[in-house]
């Protein structure tokens, strides 16, 4: 097969690769698209390597049609159209997955697209509900709102009966998130998120993509028995921390990753996506939800889409087509 190599730090190559085989347990999908996250551009550069076991390829999401199974698989047909969460190898032909981080296609979400809705749906999903417990009637601040997982979380968010402040560094962003849900909008460069936030009694959950830089003002932002949760460090990783803060407010501060989750368990992915089909392909299925693809682009062309992302020229996902 053909798949995407990274041959230096940062660069980025169209090679042979060998072709994976399903082990047990496991799923072959014929890719169709990939989704492009940070995490990605992280990897290309030399600073965020796969976990054990996992492709060195990269690529955390796909969507595609099942080719083949593995030994112990039910469920799941060769030809069927599924979309996947991966620990790596999206940029490729083909790539095999433990089938329970596989999910349906939802309706009526084309195959390209839905290559750009795993990563997100199960990012959202985990950290606004599983573990910050959003619910209907809270204010959550959205960090990144124009980004992938901001303008999914926006559209969840909203579904769940919440109100949403986005930051956004633009006032073309800010008025997609608008768009798309967004009761509060705060350009970043202009406004302190802080005293927005302050004047609508502080956020009740944050969903934060910047990490250290972030973090003094963040608590700050919160409301009493508010929770930060960190999933980014764009801004660093390390910061000083004032308890003080936290104490009087009963807040918490949370950091989560999805990438090295194992498969099974309380915390793993098929728990994950499980709870994601089951919750949020409902809404995109009644069109309360539906995937923001900012541009489609040949997998070959994939520097081109790294390059794009982190200059932040794009409203949503960028999805790579096989």
């Amino acid at each position: 097969m053909h798949a995407i190599a990274v041959t230096a730090p940062g660069e980025l190559a169209w090679t042979e690769a060998a072709d994976p085989q399903p082990g047990p347990g496991e799923v072959l999908i014929r890719v169709a698209a990939t989704g492009v996250n940070r995490a990605d551009l992280l990897q290309a550069a030399g600073k965020y390597p796969p976990p054990p076991g996992a492709s060195d390829i990269l690529g955390l999401e796909v969507s595609g049609v099942v080719a083949d199974t593995g030994p112990g698989v039910d469920g799941w047909p060769v030809g069927e159209p599924v979309c996947a969460l991966l620990a790596g190898g999206g940029y490729a032909e083909y790539v095999a997955v433990p089938a329970g981080q596989l999910l349906p296609v939802p309706d009526p979400v084309p195959l390209v697209d839905a290559a750009g809705l795993p990563e997100v749906a199960a990012t959202v999903w985990s950290n606004l509900v599983q573990t910050a417990g959003l619910h209907a009637g809270q204010l959550v601040l959205l960090h990144g709102g124009a980004s992938g997982i901001g303008t999914h979380a926006i559209q969840v968010a909203k579904a769940l009966g919440a109100r949403v402040a986005v930051t956004a560094g633009s006032t073309a962003k800010l008025d997609d998130c608008r768009a798309l849900g967004a009761d509060i909008a705060i350009n970043y460069r202009d406004e302190d998120f802080v005293a927005v936030l302050r004047a609508e009694g502080g956020a009740d959950v944050i969903l934060d993509i910047v990490g250290a830089s972030y973090l003094d003002r963040n608590v700050d932002a919160l409301a009493a028995d508010g929770r930060l949760i960190v999933i980014g460090m764009q801004g660093g990783v390390k910061a000083e921390l004032n308890l003080g803060k936290l104490l009087a407010k009963r807040a918490g501060v949370i950091a989560t990753a999805l990438r090295g989750r194992p498969v099974d368990g309380p915390s793993g992915k098929a728990r994950i996506t499980a709870a994601v089909t089951e919750n949020v392909w409902p809404m995109i299925a009644d069109r309360r939800v539906r995937p923001v693809i900012g541009a489609r682009l040949p997998l070959a062309r994939a520097a081109e889409a790294h390059a794009m992302l982190a200059a932040g020229q794009v409203t949503g996902k960028i999805v790579l087509t096989v």
